[in-house]
């Protein structure tokens, strides 16, 4: 049974990684400039997203069917908060207030939205694909208001720099909200098909763009003397300790199978890309959020299929 899982889970980490290999290699071969993967970054989090999430929300989602809506948008900050405190225990072996921040940063905040999306795009029936899209939007709204409030402000922590309100409604949230708006107010079933099918068109791209742009900004890191306690902590607290006891909970609590397979596959996501976008747009040190992201994205190859492997054979996705 284990070896089956981990066939199934493997195939669908490696569908992502050629992904992730191409726009990789798009860099490295300079076809994808800095200048380039900048902007597809735009379409992505500006257009592509947020189509698909205003398409999947509008066309599959309602109050009455999913009454418990807003446990997602908790669970995203309860799952943070998990982070920050198993980070806390961890940077007590760490010197230095900048490194212990960051430190903090690649714990708590993982790859929450582009590899969760393509990876149960792999794995998932057409029917439970639906509701698992559903679930990690809903996921995103809660964890992109803590991204970009208290994930930027410890990234860019300094005593004169003031809160940006603003920061909090990217495209992607504001794309939930007007989408949620319209359900409530029952306008979405006067939406018509031609507006509504190329918006799904567009919102289709996002998958394979979104893994060329987590291949490109692991091409664009630059990995100088590599700090191995670090690495190794981060590793450890985020790639194996964090899952294992997220593993446990979902056992112990006897959760949903879908809920408990998210609630999973946020916990064993790599660090987030955008800390290295965030740390860079501020023209903050990078100390090692480079190094976190890019061992952590690698060292997930394994660590993934393994974690799906042991949910799988337990029997908690049918």
């Amino acid at each position: 049974m284990f070896v089956s899982s981990f066939k199934i889970a493997g195939s669908a980490v490696a569908q992502i990684f050629i992904l992730g290999a191409i726009g990789y290699c798009l860099v490295k071969k300079d076809i994808l400039s800095s200048e380039g993967l900048n902007s597809l970054s735009r379409i992505v989090m500006g257009v592509t997203l947020p189509f698909m999430i205003f398409a999947q929300l509008v066309k599959d989602f309602r109050f009455d069917a999913y009454p418990d809506w807003w446990i997602f948008p908790l669970i995203s900050v309860l799952i943070t908060l998990a982070g920050l405190i198993l980070g806390v225990l961890f940077s007590g072996f760490l010197k230095g207030g900048q490194h212990k921040l960051q430190f903090l940063s690649l714990v708590a905040f993982q790859n929450s939205g582009y590899l969760p999306l393509a990876l149960v795009g792999a794995l998932l029936a057409q029917e439970q694909l639906s509701i698992m899209f559903i679930y990690i939007f809903l996921f995103l709204m809660g964890f992109n208001l803590v991204m970009f409030s208290l994930g930027v402000h410890m990234l860019t922590f300094h005593k004169n720099k003031r809160f940006e309100l603003a920061s909090l409604f990217s495209a992607p949230v504001v794309a939930i909200i007007i989408s949620l708006g319209l359900v409530s107010l029952g306008i979405v079933k006067f939406i018509p098909q031609m507006v509504l099918k190329p918006m799904e068109l567009v919102g289709n791209c996002t998958l394979p763009l979104a893994m060329f742009l987590v291949g490109g900004n692991l091409a664009e890191i630059r990995l100088s003397r590599i700090d191995k306690k670090a690495v190794s902590l981060v590793i450890l607290a985020k790639m194996l300790v964090l899952p294992s006891l997220g593993l446990w909970l979902i056992f112990a609590l006897k959760l949903p199978q879908l809920i408990g397979l998210l609630i999973l596959i946020q916990l064993m996501m790599p660090p987030a890309t955008t800390l290295s976008v965030i740390t860079r747009h501020y023209k903050k040190e990078d100390l090692i959020i480079s190094q976190g992201i890019f061992f952590g994205h690698l060292v997930s190859v394994i660590t993934i299929p393994l974690f799906l492997s042991i949910y799988f054979a337990l029997g908690m996705v049918k």
